[in-house]
């Protein structure tokens, strides 16, 4: 990155000097040489292992290593600055030390507040050397942690605090040190754990460092064959090969998955790629997020015909890659136990994609929230195409005017759940699955058409048939074999409306009354079915049938029994 004299512009760099630079590196270069800022705030993948281009041999180091080497070459004073390591200077120490305050410390500041106020001061003084002696410093900053040095508040006012993002910010806007050739970088892995004053900034350029993509991984296993060759054994002379299977995980996972293997001298399989991706990113979300497991079909899920001829067709014409007609999203609702869950398991075998279910994102700490959710999402776009599930939606994705006592945690993720959801460059790329059983709490916003397209209910069994099917199907899987000729006894005290997760605790009871009283199949059942009680009161199943028949976006997913709930003026 050249170091442009302020405040004309410098030619744009040649085509043969980026072209192996990321595209985030790229675009950083273009905007501090076009001066068109000279902060930047870099977020997102901070934390892990970057390839730098450098001759004669690519090599894989630090985000901090790849700025300083790859992009502040051209600089002559160089500085960083952490909690850990305090001031340090990376470059240009004899230069540094002609600063006559630099000249007199034995040790410069440590503590975040001096040591900003050291570096603000440094800097104009190169920037006063200028207009007095027309001498020109070049200097660059790189504060790293920076959610560190200067945090989101957690309540409250804190002066010291908010002077220290004052001078932070300063560095951007500040007209003094727009005369020099200078450049400052904060680097955060999260934009949301940043002082607001740095956060709101306009003056500086915010810059997501992203998930390695399949370019940047094959690139990174070129270099890694040569360390790692037992590992990579398998694919040859092509370690390349691997890269698409392994995108979504950090350099830093893949590199230690081969050091493993390479200790244990064990190839990696091919086969078993697709399952140790999942272990990596599971492992680098931090246990936000889970890969639902593809070990069932739509097959398995009984009835609601209608929903899986649907989901099918939809899943054909995304791997067709046509889009035109492919939802953003999905809304599963029904009563409790309709096997909303279920169902997205059954969608997991089906589709070739990965599928994602959100956990626990929520933190106590003011800023923790929306953090875990940058992080999310990040994965989310590296994964390249998946189904992103969010069980329980009406409490997960907040409320457009925030909850009571939680600080505007709630409002904040609301917005940012609805940008992210909303964002038609997502479209065949992640394919929203929502599911409640109390659809109504979900935000309209969040479940119109262009986030949320589809809308489909699921239902508990119609007639007293259709219950016995779902059982004996249910006892089926269990070894329990129901003949259909028990109909004729049973039909007496088999429920008219029951939902699969009632039925699955029956068929559960069924098998243990056969393991352990000695009886038949049917007469296990009659007589768990004459004891058996719906597990949810009839009102409340009622008013929960009632919601999902008012959702459904189409009127063939609703059974004709289930009719009457409809909504007739609002239809």
């Amino acid at each position: 990155m050249a170091a442009p004299e302020r405040p004309s512009p410098a030619p744009p760099p040649t085509e043969s000097s980026t072209e192996r630079l990321p595209g985030w590196a790229r675009e950083l270069i273009s905007l501090y040489e076009s001066n068109a800022y000279t902060q930047f705030i870099l977020y997102g993948n901070v934390q892990d292992r970057v390839l730098l281009p450098v001759a004669p041999q690519a090599e894989i180091r630090s985000l901090k290593d790849f700025v300083l080497r790859v992009l502040l070459p051209g600089f002559d004073v160089i500085l960083s600055y952490d909690l850990g390591s305090g001031i340090r200077v990376e470059k240009g120490e004899a230069l540094f030390r002609e600063w006559p305050f630099a000249r007199d410390q034995a040790e410069l500041p440590r503590a975040p507040r001096a040591a900003i106020e050291t570096l603000t001061h440094y800097f104009r003084y190169c920037a006063n050397l200028r207009r007095l002696r027309d001498r020109t410093v070049q200097v660059a900053c790189v504060v790293s942690g920076a959610n560190l040095v200067a945090p989101v508040l957690q309540g409250g006012v804190n002066y010291d605090l908010s002077a220290l993002a004052m001078l932070l910010r300063d560095w951007s806007s500040e007209e003094l040190l727009w005369e020099i050739p200078f450049a400052t970088f904060l680097i955060t892995e999260n934009h949301n754990d940043l002082h607001p004053l740095l956060q709101n900034n306009p003056r500086a350029a915010q810059i997501e460092v992203p998930l390695p993509a399949e370019p940047e991984m094959a690139a990174a296993l070129e270099v890694f064959a040569e360390r790692y060759p037992t590992a990579l054994r398998e694919y040859g002379d092509q370690p390349a090969r691997a890269a698409g299977a392994l995108v979504g995980a950090t350099l830093s996972s893949v590199e230690s998955l081969l050091k493993t293997k390479e200790y244990e001298r064990e190839p990696i399989d091919g086969g078993d790629l697709v399952s140790l991706k999942k272990q990596l990113v599971e492992r680098d979300a931090n246990d936000l997020i889970e890969f639902v497991k593809p070990d069932r079909s739509l097959d398995d899920y009984h009835g609601q015909a209608a929903v899986k001829d649907w989901l099918r067709k939809d899943l054909q014409l995304w791997e067709q890659g046509d889009l035109a007609a492919l939802p953003m999203g999905y809304l599963l609702c029904g009563p409790v136990g309709t096997g909303k869950t279920y169902l997205v398991e059954c969608l997991a075998g089906e589709a070739d994609v990965p599928v994602v279910k959100f956990k626990n994102f929520r933190d106590k700490w003011v800023g923790s929230t929306e953090g875990n959710l940058e992080r999310i999402f990040r994965l989310l776009h590296a994964l390249g195409r998946c189904i992103v599930f969010i069980d329980e939606a009406d409490q997960a994705l907040g409320r457009r005017g925030g909850g009571s006592g939680d600080s505007g945690v709630s409002g904040r993720v609301y917005s940012m759940m609805a940008d992210e959801m909303s964002d038609t460059r997502n479209r065949g790329r992640i394919l929203w699955v929502l599911a409640s059983s109390r659809p109504d709490l979900i935000e309209v916003d969040l479940k119109r058409p262009g986030r949320v397209d589809v809308k489909i209910p699921l239902f508990p069994t119609t007639d007293a048939r259709e219950g016995f099917a779902l059982i004996r199907a249910l006892c089926e899987k269990r070894g329990v074999s129901v003949p259909e000729s028990a109909w004729a006894a049973l039909e007496p005290n088999l429920p008219v409306s029951i939902t699969p997760g009632s039925a699955e605790a029956l068929a559960v009871k069924v098998y243990r009354t056969v393991r352990t009283a000695g009886l038949s199949p049917a007469d296990a059942l009659a007589a768990c079915l004459a004891d058996w009680r719906s597990p949810v009161p009839a009102s409340v199943m009622d008013f929960q049938i009632g919601l999902a028949v008012q959702e459904a976006s189409d009127f063939s997913f609703v059974p004709e029994a289930f009719r009457a709930h409809a909504d007739a003026p609002g239809r």
